[in-house]
């Protein structure tokens, strides 16, 4: 954990440096894939110093993330044999264990899982190498990844735009509740919307089919 705290204070020193912006991008593509330090930090940070450059930041964060997004999907669809050593040994967040987890999720909820993790807390990382292990429809991942992690980035980076310095502390405290909850009520929102449609479905009574019969008669 000292290691990693030693590369968390490094990037936060990147924040006033003439190549932030460069490392944003390159922060948010490693750490879709291997890296272990988010650039929502680095983000804050940048946007703060420069608010009005918030969502560009952002725009920037967004293209990147879903860029390393594709090459976690590279990773797990065609080196994960000669990988996967690497990442459960040195990467925070890969084992074995969790990896048979987010494989029975996947059955059943792969682009949830994709949309969970790129809005969430929880590692995006896994789930983007975990899509090309499992087989998951490139299109589909691709469209979840990029909803899911402009909606993320662009939430900070507007909150700062609007609020300025005053939302920081407010988005260090709840940031993680707040996506969490906004998941949940967007999964609620397409599941009602889901409900209606299908009861919006014209039901097949027999009747139809009766009339039909007897015009043919």
């Amino acid at each position: 954990m000292g290691f990693l705290r030693k590369i968390y204070d490094w990037v936060m020193r990147c924040a006033p440096s003439p190549y932030a912006l460069l490392m944003l991008v390159l922060l948010s593509f490693s750490e879709s894939s291997f890296f272990p330090i988010p650039p929502d930090p680095l983000l804050i940070a940048m946007s703060l110093a420069k608010p009005k450059r918030a969502l560009w930041y952002a725009l920037w964060c967004s293209v990147s993330s879903v860029l390393g997004g594709v090459l976690g999907y590279v990773i797990g669809a065609f080196l994960w044999s000669v990988t996967k050593d690497f990442f459960f040994t040195y990467v925070p967040g890969f084992t074995p264990e969790g990896f048979a987890t987010v494989e029975q999720l996947y059955l059943k909820y792969s682009f949830w899982c994709v949309f969970a993790a790129g809005f969430t807390p929880i590692p995006y990382k896994i789930f983007t190498i975990a899509s090309g292990v499992f087989g998951m429809a490139f299109w589909p991942f691709l469209l979840a990844s990029a909803v899911s992690r402009s909606a993320r980035f662009f939430l900070v980076a507007g909150l700062i735009r609007i609020f300025g310095e005053k939302i920081k502390a407010f988005i260090d405290k709840y940031f993680n509740i707040l996506t969490i909850a906004f998941l949940i009520l967007l999964i609620g929102c397409f599941a009602i919307f889901g409900f209606l449609k299908k009861g919006d479905e014209p039901k097949n009574d027999g009747t139809s089919t009766l009339k039909t019969s007897e015009v043919s008669e």
